[in-house]
């Protein structure tokens, strides 16, 4: 049986890094806000649980994002394929990535492809040539998260 997943990724500002993947991957970011009033007219949440953000209410702490392709529930806006959620942790990041993305580009297109991702935010930590065995840049996303681009 196939099992369905996501990637939860530990942020400081949710909103602001599901905003960065979100554009660096051609992705949406989720809009929970349908149900965010549901449960608010039901008194399951306060105000407290919620903020405002890019106009739209979202879940404090919580952003996720989805492939544009993939289902999701209306109600919920939560994606069934392709999503990352980013939460908010009190502690900061420590070390290297035990887990990473990998981006791939058009053929030939790196390049452009690493200074789109850096006009976004993201920075460059190293270029990696293994000759046949490929060519890719490690990047920083804005929170500091590795990631690689090939």
């Amino acid at each position: 049986m196939t099992l369905g997943w996501k990637l939860v990724i530990d942020s400081a500002n949710a909103c602001a890094l599901a905003d960065f993947w979100a554009a660096a991957l051609d992705y949406e970011v989720e809009d929970p806000s349908a149900l965010i009033e549901r449960l608010l007219a039901a008194g399951h949440i306060d105000e407290e649980a919620i903020i405002d953000h890019r106009g739209r209410k979202i879940f404090r702490g919580y952003a996720a994002i989805r492939h544009p392709e993939d289902p999701y529930d209306e109600v919920s806006g939560v994606g069934h394929g392709r999503r990352l959620l980013f939460q908010d942790v009190p502690e900061g990041k420590s070390g290297k990535n035990r887990l990473h993305i990998d981006v791939h580009g058009e053929p030939g297109g790196l390049d452009k492809l690493v200074t789109r991702l850096e006009d976004l935010g993201a920075t460059r930590v190293g270029e990696v040539n293994k000759g046949a065995a490929g060519h890719w840049w490690i990047m920083r996303d804005p929170e500091g998260n590795e990631f690689c681009v090939a």
